[in-house]
């Protein structure tokens, strides 16, 4: 079996190159690669590395995630996560190709407290959200045998996350203020790249396991819960803090205006997922702890 993947320096795509090596034969890409374009600002090219490469699946982690930058800048997030990704979806329909591709608890408008199904009514409230919506459409409407994964609040210990934030202000700071009224889990690229390669396997073993999914990891917190998480860890590890975790004071989302709305109910249902592979998707505590074990 042969497998493209785009987007291998992201923190998804950084733990893919891992997870799906054992699969068969990885032809991993970034969008500075040389041998192949592999530049998702530039779609018109994409279709002829799928087609120089024809792979059995692609796999495309490639993405704009910069939530707040994506408002200034609609087109080019549009070019990343919905136009490029039709048309390699397209060109995988041609060779043949299983596709998977990743979305957002962002499509959703963040209402109510009950977690969201893959059957429920979308409705994006800021740019980024918007593209990666049309990045789901225009890739089942491209026709290729598809899996798509919404996830939520993303993290991996190689790069920037929210818990290394946490970590240095506690050190330079007495006290700390974060929102308590977003609501989501904690998901980490090890956990997305080992279920996407056990799903992969399924999937081309039975066609008909195809489709959209929601995949985050259990339990649900507030970004407040997940910041005393955090430092409760550091404290108990022997991290030096300044503000440990009853120095978090809890602030509503109004507190910290951002040019992107932030849906408030990020909460996904992932039942359909855990069924369909056979998985059961570990509690976020158990994720973040093993991140901070390493970057302790």
């Amino acid at each position: 079996m042969k497998i493209l993947l785009f987007g291998k320096g992201g923190q998804v795509g950084w733990e893919l190159q891992r997870s799906l090596a054992p699969l068969g034969d990885l032809v991993a890409l970034d969008f500075d690669s040389t041998e192949f374009h592999a530049d998702f600002s530039l779609p018109d090219a994409l279709a002829a590395t799928v087609m120089a490469v024809r792979p059995d699946v692609v796999v495309n982690a490639a993405a704009h995630t910069a939530v707040d930058k994506a408002e200034g800048e609609p087109e080019l997030a549009r070019a990343l996560n919905a136009t490029s990704p039709g048309v390699v979806a397209a060109a995988a329909r041609q060779v043949g190709a299983l596709m998977v591709h990743y979305s957002t608890d962002y499509v959703f408008d963040g209402s109510g407290e009950r977690p969201w199904k893959e059957i429920d009514a979308t409705g994006p409230l800021s740019v980024y959200g918007r593209t990666k919506l049309e990045g789901e459409q225009l890739v089942a409407a491209a026709g290729p045998r598809h899996l798509i994964f919404r996830t939520s609040w993303v993290y991996a210990a190689r790069g920037g996350n929210f818990a290394k934030t946490m970590l240095r202000l506690a050190k330079e700071r007495d006290r700390l203020t974060v929102i308590d009224d977003q609501f989501g889990a904690p998901t980490g690229a090890e956990l997305l790249a080992d279920v996407t390669a056990h799903a992969i396997r399924d999937t081309l073993r039975a066609p008909d396991k195809a489709g959209l999914y929601h995949l985050v990891a259990g339990g649900v917190t507030s970004w407040h819960g997940y910041a005393r998480f955090v430092l409760e860890q550091a404290a108990a590890a022997g991290t030096a803090l300044r503000a440990g975790p009853d120095a978090v004071d809890p602030v509503p989302t109004s507190a910290f205006p951002t040019p992107a709305a932030r849906p408030a109910n990020s909460r996904l249902d992932t039942a359909k997922l855990q069924q369909a592979f056979g998985l059961r998707l570990p509690e976020w505590q158990l994720g973040v702890g093993r991140m901070l074990r390493e970057v302790l």
